[in-house]
């Protein structure tokens, strides 16, 4: 099981895994913000995973874009895999909304994190592992 890398421990929470990929919540209550990290040691882009492993990427992935839209309502997914801080391979699905804080604009920059009440972060950890409970290969 590759390691994730200590910036994403330190800025995130484990929702869960996927077959492929660890799923992180983003510790900003700005937005609803998960990351995938495939388990994989030594990858730093998508193209460096196998075929196979970037199929599942995009299967999780797309998992996570329809329940964010969806059970969030927001107005559009961002979805990004940047790598300029962290080297290792993570791919960010960010909820937005037309009245976010950053709206039109990239979040990145945009303003200082906002960090969850330990019981509002608690109850949306509950609230997303059940929602991707159901998912093919989710634990």
């Amino acid at each position: 099981m590759a390691e994730i890398h200590p910036k994403l421990r330190q800025d995130c929470q484990v929702v869960g895994h996927f077959t492929l990929c660890h799923v992180l919540l983003m510790q900003d209550a700005s937005y609803p913000w998960l990351i995938l990290v495939p388990d994989r040691d030594g990858v730093s882009e998508i193209h460096q995973l196998s075929e196979q492993d970037q199929v599942q990427l995009l299967r999780e992935s797309s998992c996570l874009a329809n329940m964010l839209s969806d059970d969030f309502s927001a107005d559009k997914i961002n979805i990004a895999a940047l790598g300029n801080i962290v080297p290792q391979l993570h791919v960010h699905h960010v909820a937005r909304y037309k009245n976010d804080p950053a709206w039109p604009k990239p979040i990145w920059g945009y303003a200082m994190a906002v960090p969850y009440e330990a019981e509002v972060q608690r109850k949306l950890l509950d609230k997303l592992r059940d929602m991707l409970k159901g998912q093919q290969g989710f634990f």
